[in-house]
């Protein structure tokens, strides 16, 4: 009983959620001893289906990397008709202070909690590629909050550019043809949170160290997030908890690359267990070949380590209803960096994230192949545009510059 009024309230959430407009699932607080949030979803792909996993990945809110984790081997052009994607709408909450906004660089998700709300809004975020990180430990503020921005690229990026024997304009004004979108909220003086001129790329590294939402995630947070706001960066490829009724979980992700080296490699990036996480893991109680099981897998899921009778629900399976089949996006290209995925006849220097390759998918769903880092953007990967904002001298340096 307690499994099906789990499974009736979360699919609840993600319904209202969706009807009320297209962005992220919203959950319900926990008690200040528990973190563990939602149920995973499980839904069949149409039978008649010919789009990628970018489509399904948008129409529930997940990053490109989120499904990748959770559904190891899809076919990121061409999911097979049929077949079973499970959606990671279950989560553990980052190891951080439930204020403002959390940034996780490491599992490609924003998480915002409203005050006085009792809720957190958990968007999906596409950052900083190789070399132009997002910050990943840096406590700041909305220091201003813009309805059209502008977007001027800094001279190293007209270098970059030059480089190719491409050009950039000198700035690019407001408008939708902006790589920044519609609307930016300023971080900080050299980063900003903002939109793109297509919604691609989200859940895969490839900024210039700002964090990039979908279109209707970032109008929601521009009209609902205060100027003044908490925003904290972390990188929590790990995290762990013990919820009230001595169940342990553990969620592993992927780790970023921090090198050209770990980027190239087949071998997985090595992964770094905090204290905080190691104090929950190594109970008596664990099951070690669990833990194991979990650091290996990678899947993005919560999973349960220890003998606690479970309360936990399987994925609750979601039918399609006639006409809820997602609607086309512009597609990202599965990168090795962001999304893990390695391709062994990419060459060994990656490129620019902004390299424009024509990748764009035909018009049955499908995209050309890519190869290494390159992305399909019509303009270039953004950062923060008008660099006027004043921040403390404690605030990271974009490398932009």
């Amino acid at each position: 009983m307690k499994k099906s009024i789990r499974a009736i309230v979360s699919l609840a959430l993600t319904v209202a959620a969706f009807s009320h407009s297209a962005f992220a699932v919203v959950y319900p607080l926990p008690a200040a001893n528990s973190r563990l949030i939602g149920d995973n979803l499980e839904i069949t792909v149409p039978e008649d289906s010919k789009l990628p996993l970018e489509a399904f990945a948008a129409q529930y809110q997940m990053g490109l990397s989120n499904l990748l984790e959770a559904n190891p081997g899809v076919d990121v052009y061409l999911p097979k008709a049929g077949s079973k994607l499970v959606i990671p709408q279950q989560l553990i909450l980052p190891d951080a202070p439930r204020e403002g906004i959390v940034i996780n660089s490491a599992e490609m998700r924003l998480y915002y909690y409203p005050k006085g709300t009792k809720t957190v809004v958990v968007l999906p975020i596409g950052i900083g590629e190789l070399g132009k990180d997002t910050p990943i430990n840096w406590t700041t503020t909305v220091q201003r909050k813009k309805d059209g921005p502008t977007w001027t690229p800094t001279k190293k990026m007209h270098e970059e550019y030059a480089s190719r024997g491409e050009s950039l304009p000198e700035v690019f004004p407001a408008g939708p043809d902006n790589p920044m979108g519609l609307y930016a909220l300023y971080i900080g003086r050299l980063y900003a949170i903002h939109g793109t001129n297509a919604n691609f790329g989200i859940g895969l590294r490839v900024s210039h160290g700002c964090v990039r939402l979908r279109a209707d995630d970032i109008k929601w947070l521009f009209d609902n997030v205060p100027v003044g706001t908490r925003v904290q960066f972390i990188d929590q490829p790990v995290k762990a908890t013990v919820e009230p009724d001595g169940s342990r979980y553990v969620e592993v992700h992927n780790p970023l690359s921090t090198t050209e080296e770990q980027f190239n490699s087949s071998a997985p990036v090595p992964l770094s267990i905090t204290p905080a996480v190691s104090k929950i893991v190594v109970d008596a109680g664990v099951n070690q070949s669990d833990v194991d099981a979990a650091l290996k897998a990678r899947s993005g899921i919560p999973m349960k380590i220890n003998s606690v009778a479970d309360n936990s629900a399987a994925p609750t399976a979601v039918p399609e209803a006639e006409g809820a089949q997602p609607k086309e996006e512009p597609m990202t290209p599965v990168t090795p960096q962001g999304a893990n995925v390695l391709d062994p006849n990419a060459a060994a220097q990656p490129q620019p994230a902004d390299a424009q390759q024509n990748a764009q998918p035909q018009a049955d769903g499908n995209a050309a192949p890519v190869t290494n880092e390159n992305t399909t953007e019509n303009a270039p990967a953004a950062t923060a545009p008008e660099q006027t904002d004043q921040s403390s001298s404690a605030a990271p340096q974009s490398t932009d510059n």
